[in-house]
């Protein structure tokens, strides 16, 4: 598995586009991520949202147009991305476009990978991580940060509900899994496990 990062869009959101022997995948959208995906040359097997908040959907639209399945926890929603709850204070449009299969959670196969998929709810009503075991690799979306969690205070949102489930689905996980947010560096489950202020 070779993972890249890019980074763009209003508040500086992280897409991952995921390299396999077997194929390749993105997780998340960002406003930009269709460019680079194209300058790459790269073919996409998958798109893999971990929540439909609008800095994290921007380009899906551009990217079902070459054909990319889009896999999310939900519908599309003017709810989902904010921008019935935003439009009043300038937050991006986003494209309409279809999800072609919902996430459930548990263990799935994705391109010859184990994954296994978690509801984390309270930064978003539709929040899920990607946990592929066999890699040491959680891609969490806005749910967990390196010394923060995400914030609550949008529509869907709840602190209790994000901390039961960062310490249900997360924090269980080996201290080696890296963990890749929606924004900022990467970092540990251990790592803020012991030093994460927000979670003690």
């Amino acid at each position: 598995m070779k993972i890249s990062c890019y980074t763009g869009g209003m508040v500086q959101t992280n897409g991952y586009l995921v390299e396999t022997a077997d194929g390749n995948f993105l997780v998340d959208a960002p406003s930009g991520v269709a460019g680079w995906i194209s300058g790459k040359g790269v073919r996409l097997d998958g798109l893999y949202l971990t929540h439909q908040h609008y800095d994290h959907v921007e380009d899906v639209s551009e990217l079902r147009k070459s054909g990319v399945k889009v896999f999310a926890w939900a519908d599309y929603s003017k709810d989902l991305t904010l921008e019935t709850y935003g439009a009043s204070w300038g937050l991006p449009e986003v494209s309409p476009f279809a999800v072609d299969e919902l996430v459930p959670v548990g263990k799935r196969e994705v391109l010859g990978m184990e994954a296994v998929i978690a509801h984390v709810p309270g930064h978003s009503a539709d929040s899920i991580s990607f946990y592929f075991p066999g890699e040491k690799v959680v891609f969490v979306g806005d749910a967990l940060f390196s010394g923060s969690v995400g914030r609550c205070d949008l529509p869907g949102g709840s602190f209790e509900l994000l901390l039961e489930g960062i310490k249900r689905d997360l924090l269980t996980l080996p201290d080696d899994t890296k963990v890749l947010p929606g924004h900022g560096p990467g970092t540990t489950i251990g790592r803020e496990r012991s030093a994460n202020g927000y979670l003690k």
